[in-house]
């Protein structure tokens, strides 16, 4: 077993990251294109965009919340036009849901908007810090997968 001592220097990189994440996450979040989405349904609808169209159960499990709670994510979205719903090729009984176009080009804008900001932060960088910055990045992706 690790002692103490040998803790304590993990114990701070860990407070030091989740502080600079958190940091991070909430400029993110500020930089996001104008919506009055909630954080849920921008995730619900970031979610059907990179895993594919998916039944309104199997996106509720993905996104960790309940039924009842997707059906309302989903018809907000709907009503923005950022989703259409599909009969379900294999069960006619069921739906599923996808980005439209709207609903894509929304995500992409967004997208577009942090990642100029991004970019210009790391521009501002010296080499060493985006040298140091490209090393971290498997560790980083490798925590967010975790």
């Amino acid at each position: 077993m690790p002692s103490s001592a040998a803790t304590r220097p993990d114990a701070a990189l860990a407070g030091s990251l989740r502080d600079a994440i958190g940091r991070i996450g909430r400029r993110m979040r500020a930089e996001r294109a104008p919506s009055d989405l909630s954080l849920g349904q921008w995730a619900a609808l970031r979610t059907l965009d990179s895993l594919g169209p998916m039944t309104p159960s199997e996106l509720a499990a993905h996104e960790l919340v309940q039924p009842p709670s997707m059906t309302k994510i989903l018809s907000n979205l709907e009503a923005h036009g950022y989703v259409t719903r599909t009969p379900d090729p294999v069960d006619r009984r069921q739906v599923v849901v996808a980005p439209s176009p709207a609903g894509r080009a929304f995500l992409a804008d967004d997208r577009q908007r942090r990642d100029k900001w991004v970019s210009q932060r790391v521009a501002a960088l010296d080499p060493s810090e985006r040298a140091a910055l490209a090393a971290a990045l498997p560790a980083l992706e490798k925590l967010s997968r975790s």
